[in-house]
Parts: structure tokens; sequence; C-alpha cells
């Protein structure tokens, strides 16, 4: 074999959970280091770890992205109540993603990935739909508590001076609940031009939409921001490419989405592009052909699959039974990274290595040759269900060819 291919600079690796912790390791082995020369920084963010390390190591994996760049990233438990008693931990540890997110004050763009004989549910889907989620505030960093019968909840504001403002939340008869949630200027005004420049450099248009009619001044903040942004930088350069910024009601948005062709950037607040990149993965065929990166306003990047940690397959393979579970997005997170890397450091081996690795995916595909998920789905005539590991080895083979 040739010699490998050398990296200058390391790549954060940032590692996960359960059956996608499996395959990140599979990945390596397999496609990764026998022709990569692999540098990385790594950062164990297991559940464990998070634990152990009072989620220090969450944090200290986002400062290394500051600093080197680049970063990869494997799904990660975002631990609720089930989560705590199965894994003993000390408290309810924040979403990895969302402290990454928040640290970093980046936006996510989400593309789904197609493959031959991999229908969109949505018939009039012909193009991919690209999201773009706003990284920062909302309910990912908000407060909040349970409210006793009897009680008052107020929104209280004191200004620099000592001024205070306030208005009511409401008059509690009976016990309830109440969250405060915030957002900035400065971050709205970097996920704005984030969106506006992803558009332009993909040559699409751009749709955003909030609930600015009910939410009156919070989400009309959204909306305003946007609006001015757009119409003193960039409304010129987008009519200049016969494109457009194009704003509506959230519930408008999602209508006009169903009924497109595909082939925008949709922007989202931050929750909407949480359930709505899952919609559109699931709507254009699977949750694990979806790829995500997190951009910052400096140019730094986070590559990561858009899915979960497979749970339910990692107790399969726990009692030692075959899955077929797609890696398909874990394995183009990679290629991302490395694309990225190759390219900051001026290495174009990198960059076309990352591109023979897609491809040799969607080869694979397009061979009748895929996991169980997106057999179910195929629309080829001469497809077979394999392994995981049976898949990412049919890769491999690809990979050779190319190569």
């Amino acid at each position: 074999m040739a010699d490998k291919i050398q990296m200058k600079t390391p790549l954060v690796e940032m590692d996960g959970d359960e059956m996608t912790r499996v395959i990140w390791k599979m990945i390596k082995d397999i496609l990764l280091t026998p022709y990569i020369d692999l540098k990385t920084e790594y950062y164990d963010l297991g559940i464990e770890k998070r634990d152990e390390t009072n989620d220090q190591i969450t944090i200290d994996s986002a400062a290394a992205t500051k600093k080197y760049g680049v970063a990869v990233k494997c799904a990660t438990i975002t631990p609720n109540a089930a989560r705590i008693e199965e894994y003993h931990l000390k408290e309810m540890w924040k979403s990895p993603n969302a402290t990454i997110r928040a640290y970093l004050d980046g936006t996510v763009f989400r593309a789904p990935i197609l493959a031959a004989g991999i229908p969109a549910y949505l018939t009039s889907w012909k193009k991919p739909i690209v999201i773009a989620r706003h990284a920062y505030g909302d309910i990912y960093k908000n407060a909040e508590l349970k409210v006793p019968a009897g009680s008052k909840a107020e929104i209280v504001l004191t200004d620099k001076d000592g001024n205070e403002t306030r208005t009511l939340i409401h008059d509690f008869k009976g016990e309830g609940i109440v969250q405060g949630i915030h957002n900035l200027r400065s971050s709205i005004e970097s996920f704005a031009r984030a969106c506006m420049n992803y558009a332009l450099d993909a040559k699409q248009d751009l749709w955003f939409g909030t609930k600015d009619t009910i939410s009156k001044s919070y989400d009309h903040y959204f909306k305003d921001v946007f609006q001015e942004i757009y119409d003193t930088e960039y409304k010129e350069r987008f009519e200049a490419i016969g494109k457009e910024y194009f704003y509506t009601l959230i519930d408008d948005v999602v209508a006009r989405v169903v009924r497109s062709e595909g082939g925008f950037v949709w922007a989202c607040k931050n929750y909407d592009g949480d359930v709505m990149s899952d919609m559109l993965a699931t709507a254009f065929g699977s949750l694990a052909m979806m790829t995500s990166v997190l951009v910052s306003p400096d140019g730094i990047y986070e590559y990561e699959a858009a899915h979960g940690t497979v749970q339910r397959h990692y107790y399969k393979h726990l009692k030692g039974e075959k899955t077929s579970t797609n890696s398909v997005a874990t394995i183009f997170a990679w290629s991302g990274a490395l694309r990225k890397r190759g390219e900051l450091d001026d290495l174009p081996e990198l960059s076309a290595f990352a591109d023979k690795l897609e491809k040799a995916c969607l080869d694979t595909i397009a061979d009748g040759v895929m996991t169980g998920d997106l057999y179910a789905l195929s629309t080829l005539e001469n497809k077979t269900s394999v392994t995981t590991e049976e898949f990412l080895y049919a890769i491999n083979d690809h990979l050779k060819a190319l190569l």
C-alpha cells in the first residue's frame, strides 16, 4: 500500500456513547487509519467520563476546537431521569451539543445525504433542503422552576443603574411550572450572517420563520434583526445572483416546505431546528443519512451525525447479537472534518481522500449493499441487508478501488 496521508494539524476528536461509540472505533480501524496517519486530540465525551469530570471535559473539548479549528464528534447521551438511574450519574448533565454550541456561538447546518434508490417520502422533494439551526439560547439556556399553588411569577429586569422593570407571567391559583428563556442580539446577528453567507455560497434562497404574531417581542426581535442585516448587508448580493431572502410565519414555512421541490436553506430558531431537522432527515429517508456541521462566526467547524446514540442496537450488541446499524452520517462527519482540515492546512490529498470516502459510501448503497434501515426503504431490485461491520468492509472495498 502507498504511504499513509500525513496530517499537519490535529483534529479534535470527541468520542461518544453506546452503539455510535462502537461504530466510531470500527470506522477508524477499517476506513481511516489504514490510509491516514490520523492525528487527533482526543476527548472522551462518553457519559461516564462527563460524570466523572463534572462535565468539564465537554468544556475542554470545546476550547480545543476553538484552538485547532476543526472537530469531529460522535453522538452522545443527553441524560434524562432514566439515564441517571441507568448510569448512576451525579446529576442530569446538560446536552454536550448545547454546551459546545453555546461555547462556539455557531450555527448548525444540517443537510440530507441523497443515495441512489432511497426516495424521499415526499415525492415533490427533488433537491436537498439545508436546515440552518441557531445554536444559542432559548430552552437550551433556560431557567425553570416548579411553582407551588398560591405563587406569583414575574419577569424582573434590573438595568445597570439598579432600576427594575416587572411584568407578570401568571398568578398561580394551583400548582404549575415556569420557564425563562433569553437570547443575545450579537448571537442572532451571527446566526443571520451565517445563514446568508451559506445561502450565497450555495446559490440558494434563504427561508426564515418565527411565530412573531404571538411572540410580539421575542420572536419579532429575530425577524427584525434578520431583516435589518439583509437590507443593509446582503440584499444586493442576493439579487445579483437571482436569489431571495424570504420571511413568513413558522407554520406557513412548514406548509411551503412540504409543497416545495427543495433546494433552499431553511433558517430555524434553536428548538425549531432541532425538531425540523429530524423531520427532514426522516422524510428524506433515514435519520442516519443527515450531515451536521456547526460553523462559528470566526470560522471554527465541528462535524457530527445528526442522529442519537442508537440505544436499541447497543443493547443488542451487548447481548452479542448482530446489528445492522447505519454508519453513513458518522462517516460523513469524519469526511467533512478531514476535508476541512485538508482545506485549512493546504493538504489537497486529505480533502481528496474525504471525497473518495463519501463516494465509496454512496457507491456501496447504489450497488445494493446496505444496512437494514435503508434496505426497508430502497427501491433497488437487487439489494442485500448486511450487518454493521459488513457494511463498513463493503465501503472499504469501494474505497480501495477509488484510491
